[in-house]
């Protein structure tokens, strides 16, 4: 069984949305591309050694069509190796709708989304979630991943959609390897899936707050 792989770019405040570009997810938002300010080497090697490895790409529609504009391009250029990976790896798509699948190797995803990514990761050994979302507020529902990259950004910035908008459920994590904190403030944090739901404790209790399995 491969692993379904979540990567987000977040605030501060736990928004998710549009760090790419203005024109990315534009309605109500107008902080689109808040991300490129912050980028940096350190945050650049980052998120390129957390695609090794992927051989798929798990998709909704909003980010599948800004994917599918503009990666099937960009081969021989600047970004050319995330070009050759993305036109390479088959790419699955989440969406109600008809999206134009013209980019090589892509599918739709069938009506029943938890079905289809069982089915999806029993197929390959690493699914990569980028962006997306709405997606990932089912994925997160559903405890659909074995791992979250998160890169925090050092922004606040009050508006736009959350992370962990309305997809959390009590979950348990495992920091998988220690935080990286790039120069210009980024933290990189990855994190696995684990087993059970978050305990409680009693901070004037003995135990300090370590929490109880009951």
């Amino acid at each position: 069984m491969g692993l379904i792989d979540i990567e987000l770019f977040a605030t501060l405040d736990l928004v998710g949305q549009a760090p790419g570009g203005p024109d990315e997810d534009p309605v109500g938002f107008p902080f689109g591309g808040w991300q490129a300010p912050l980028l940096d080497e350190v945050a650049g090697a980052q998120v390129g050694a957390a695609y090794e490895g992927t051989d798929a790409l798990l998709l909704g529609r909003r980010t599948y069509d800004i994917f599918a504009a503009y990666w099937p391009h960009q081969e021989g250029g600047e970004d050319s190796e995330f070009a050759t990976l993305f036109n390479r790896v088959p790419k699955y798509v989440a969406s109600r709708g008809k999206p134009d699948l013209s980019w090589a190797g892509s599918t739709q995803l069938g009506p029943d989304l938890a079905d289809s990514v069982r089915e999806i990761r029993d197929r390959h050994e690493h699914v990569k979630v980028v962006g997306s979302l709405n997606l990932v507020q089912s994925l997160l529902r559903e405890k659909l991943f074995d791992r979250l990259d998160l890169w925090l950004h050092p922004i606040v910035l009050g508006v736009g959609k959350k992370v962990f908008d309305d997809g959390a459920v009590p979950t348990n994590v495992t920091l998988l390897a220690p935080p990286v904190a790039s120069p210009k403030g980024t933290v990189y944090l990855r994190y696995g899936l684990a087993d059970g739901t978050p305990a409680t404790g009693d901070m004037s209790a003995p135990d300090r707050g370590v929490g109880s399995d009951d």
